[in-house]
């Protein structure tokens, strides 16, 4: 039997996700616990260091120093240490900054480095003969510090990894959709081949027919011809790379409409405002952009139950800046389909768009999905829904460029 991953995608998601939480703060609390011995360790031996210090200044036995300077001082060759009387820079130790420290540039650098030091541990008091004091400051070691930072740099590998994962998956799931789209389109407009060219030669065969010549049922067959030569038209434009072509927007746009307008409610009005010259152009190819306007009509229709008013609003839009590549976008011009239907609930205003998606009791729920294809893969602009409000209704956004 086969698992439904598709239909449990959320679920797996939320999986991958707690599992890759879960490993994250595993890697965190173990690489924790080592820094946290490690850091141990360095303390402890920072304060052998300072006890050997205090030993061999204070004592007047000669015989262990030796041991105490090879043993524990020069032993220590991986934690910085800075020792001072309080003002003055005495002594360094595993700084990196060669042997000769009395350069200005040098002592500077001491000096800030003396600074994170008092920041990140107090000093350690040497009580010297006579009241005084010398103080030992350190910081972590090079490997502490690396271990310190090591799940951050894990864990970015990780996101990075998954975040590539991600994106390879979805974009071969869009290439899938994509052979699934384009070999419907294909078939679906050779099928229609052959049907159309049956009814060109009936309409030809009627027009010439004494008993038909008259008759205006023969003309407005001819006009359901020509629409489904337009519909076989856009199914072969699936898939392939369409010709776009600077077209008057406006009257693309009525022209769209209206082969709808006489085929739906006379209950549902249409109209169409702008803000733009008529002779405003717009890059697109008539077929597809016809399609892509019909479809969401006849969804604002639906959402109306044939009852309504759908307006068409053309206007310029301001150019989204592109930051990948420093060349100016081009100018743009959108149209705002605006209907009084139901409304779309916020939580599925981007779900319309998906395959499938559907609230009627018929239907594929293809027509949003297709035209947003169309208008993005196509036309490189943009579908959204701009507003909607549920009981009031919804008005899409077009963008395509000029």
């Amino acid at each position: 039997m086969l698992i439904p991953l598709y239909d449990q995608k959320s679920r797996i998601k939320l999986i991958v996700l707690v599992l890759a939480l879960l490993i994250g703060a595993a890697t965190m609390l173990y690489t924790n616990a080592l820094v946290q011995k490690l850091s141990e360790q360095e303390q402890h031996q920072i304060d052998l260091y300072a006890k050997t210090l205090r030993h061999m200044i204070s004592t007047e036995e000669t015989y262990s120093l030796p041991f105490l300077q090879d043993q524990i001082i020069d032993a220590n060759t991986t934690i910085p240490v800075i020792l001072t009387d309080g003002e003055n820079i005495i002594d360094t130790k595993n700084l990196n900054l060669g042997k000769n420290i009395t350069t200005p540039d040098s002592l500077r650098q001491v000096r800030q480095l003396l600074l994170k030091m008092q920041q990140r541990h107090p000093p350690i008091p040497i009580e010297l003969p006579g009241n005084t004091h010398n103080y030992i400051f350190y910081q972590d070691s090079a490997s502490l510090s690396q271990l310190r930072t090591y799940p951050r740099v894990q864990l970015a590998v990780i996101a990075s990894l998954a975040m590539l994962a991600y994106l390879s998956f979805s974009y071969s799931r869009r290439a899938e959709q994509n052979r699934v789209w384009v070999g419907l389109a294909k078939e679906t407009a050779h099928q229609l081949g052959t049907p159309l060219s049956s009814l060109v030669g009936w309409q030809s065969y009627l027009r010439e027919s004494e008993r038909f010549r008259d008759e205006p049922i023969v003309e407005e067959l001819g006009k359901d011809i020509k629409r489904l030569e337009i519909i076989t038209e856009r199914f072969s434009n699936i898939g392939s790379v369409p010709v776009l072509k600077a077209e008057n927007l406006y009257l693309t746009t009525r022209n769209a409409i209206a082969y709808l307008e006489a085929r739906v409610s006379r209950k549902v009005k249409f109209s169409i405002e702008t803000d733009l010259p008529l002779d405003t152009p717009a890059c697109l190819n008539v077929p597809l952009f016809d399609w892509v306007v019909e479809n969401i009509c006849k969804n604002a229709v639906d959402a109306m139950d044939g009852r309504g008013s759908i307006t068409l609003r053309l206007r310029r839009v301001r150019p989204r800046r592109r930051w990948w590549t420093r060349r100016p976008s081009p100018p743009q011009v959108a149209i705002d389909i605006t209907d009084t239907g139901k409304g779309i609930p916020k939580n599925k205003l981007e779900s319309v768009f998906l395959p499938g998606y559907t609230t009627k009791k018929r239907g594929w729920g293809l027509g949003l999905a297709l035209a947003r294809r169309i208008i993005e893969n196509y036309h490189q602009g943009r579908l959204f829904v701009k507003w909607s409000e549920v009981g009031k209704g919804t008005t899409f956004r077009l963008v395509l460029n000029q």
